[in-house]
């Protein structure tokens, strides 16, 4: 096949086919290729369009074959052939695929070939349109990966965090009884401590997969920032103590009002106070300072630590961005605390930088602005939570043996009565025969999943009892499964300390 065919061959079959309205209107399209070729396959007409994508003026490829767009893979197997093929004989062909610019860089192409007829039915070429759909096809493939990943750390979240309950639920035990080994209240308290590093972990991941999804939301209430960071002082000062840190803290004198979930935006203080933490060496200083106005608050925390290089300070928020990661020196983790920071605070509407001239000993500071609001008219009091008047009966249902047992044993120490079983099928059976006072049910269940048990019951029952989802999937998705099943409240592994306690309290009221 040769690759160019003489221009003085073709003028006859180009005259009566051209006409100047629609050649203008052919060439005035630029989003798409429209080309035409001969009944080989050679190019007879180029427009701005063809230009545009495929990198040649029209003079450069008039009378050149076709084939000239595509990998020479394709060419070595007959694709262009087998589309002229396809086009000659069902009249029209539609292909996608990887094509050639001029340039030699490749862009995905969604083409249509279409037979061109002579009056008395003779083939006169092909029509060919092409369009660049590259920026689309690695959105869809971004997409897709997008949907893969938060499926991915939802169930990374999930089998995480089922070893870590029953970890978290034991070490409330020991915390709660006398230990009279140093040794012993050594290795509870490293226990502790890990598994709270690993639970912010967990839950950090699935963070990041919830903001960048759309899929988180906010519980604004009206709050007083001062009791916020000082809540997020409180989280840090274990580890600041064994690390040798001074921590200060400046607070304003008088209530800052500002509208806010307070679990995140204790979220923001307590990652910004543990970067601090791990970056700053031992016996450095950590400060929380605090300062308003009528429309705005600024939160800073700084540190005296090694500091951030300033050509480095813009890509600090971003994911996985780990400070000194090529140093010695640098305490590990996944890096995403301070990307969570900025998309929560953005969530709220707010901003934070970070300020560093790069130098060791001066640190680094970051500072949240977030507007303020007027003060509310009353402030509702958070009851503490009273063990109960009479003991309740709780169900424990879940198919990891020691979350179930080491979870019964703080009920006990609460005060409840408890029952275990270890599968939908089981829990049925046994909610039909007792009445207890609540259910606390895993989702994950070997036979029959937990959302379903509760529906059933609720269908089979005049008066279910209220159901607690104790579970390692935590996206919004699935609060809204539990939602649907009738399940009131749900709560994700490990527990946080006190959840359990006041999702129970939630439930039983005064009665308790």
């Amino acid at each position: 096949m040769t690759n160019a065919k003489d221009h003085s061959t073709l003028t006859a079959w180009e005259e009566g086919v051209d006409d100047a309205t629609y050649r203008l209107l052919v060439e005035s399209v630029r989003d798409y290729a429209i080309f035409l070729l001969d009944e080989d396959g050679y190019i007879r007409s180029w427009n701005k369009g063809a230009e545009r994508i495929k990198g040649y003026k029209a003079g450069d490829i008039v009378g050149r074959h076709f084939s000239v767009f595509y990998p020479q893979d394709r060419i070595d197997q007959g694709w262009p052939d087998h589309e002229l093929a396809e086009a000659r004989s069902k009249g029209r062909f539609e292909d996608e695929g990887w094509r050639l610019r001029k340039d030699g860089s490749q862009f995905w192409a969604n083409l249509v070939l279409t037979r061109i007829d002579h009056p008395n039915g003779e083939l006169r070429g092909f029509a060919k349109i092409t369009r660049d759909l590259t920026d689309r096809r690695r959105i869809h493939a971004l997409e897709d990966e997008g949907r893969r990943l938060t499926t991915f750390l939802a169930m990374l979240g999930h089998e995480l965090r089922n070893p870590l309950a029953p970890i978290a639920n034991a070490v409330a035990i020991m915390q709660s009884e006398s230990i009279e080994s140093e040794s012993l209240r050594f290795c509870r308290d490293v226990i502790g401590r890990q598994v709270a590093h690993m639970t912010r972990l967990v839950d950090d991941l699935l963070d990041v997969s919830r903001i960048t999804s759309g899929k988180i939301s906010l519980e604004l209430s009206v709050l007083d920032l001062r009791e916020v960071l000082g809540n997020a002082m409180e989280t840090i000062e274990p580890e600041a103590r064994q690390r040798g840190h001074v921590l200060r803290i400046q607070l304003a004198d008088e209530p800052v009002w500002v509208c806010g979930d307070r679990a995140r935006l204790l979220q923001v203080f307590s990652n910004l106070l543990n970067n601090a933490v791990k970056f700053t060496p031992a016996g450095g200083v950590i400060t929380a300072s605090m300062r308003h106005d009528n429309a705005h608050a600024e939160v800073s925390v700084r540190d005296n630590g090694p500091g951030i290089p300033v050509d480095r300070l813009e890509e600090v928020f971003g994911l996985f961005v780990q400070g000194q990661a090529h140093s010695a020196q640098a305490p590990g983790g996944l890096g995403l605390g301070l990307s969570l920071v900025q998309q929560l605070v953005a969530l709220h509407g707010g901003e934070v930088s970070a300020f560093s001239t790069g130098e060791a000993g001066k640190g680094v500071e970051f500072v949240v602005r977030l507007s303020t609001v007027t003060e509310p008219a009353q402030n509702a009091m958070v009851e503490s939570r009273r063990a109960p008047a009479q003991p309740r009966h709780i169900l424990i249902v879940d198919d990891n043996r020691d979350a179930a047992d080491s979870l019964q044993r703080l009920l006990q120490q609460w005060g409840y009565r408890s029952s275990m079983v270890f599968d939908g099928r089981s829990a049925m059976d046994a909610i039909h025969v007792t009445r207890f006072d609540a259910v606390i049910l895993d989702v994950g269940l070997p036979d029959i999943d937990g959302l379903e048990v509760a529906r059933r019951l609720r269908s089979e029952l005049q008066d279910p009892p209220p159901f607690i989802a104790l579970t390692g999937y935590g996206q919004d998705s699935d609060r809204q499964a539990s939602r649907e099943a009738g399940i009131g409240v749900h709560l994700t592994k490990p527990l946080l300390e006190g959840e359990i306690e006041q999702a129970l309290h939630g439930l039983f009221g005064a009665d308790d």
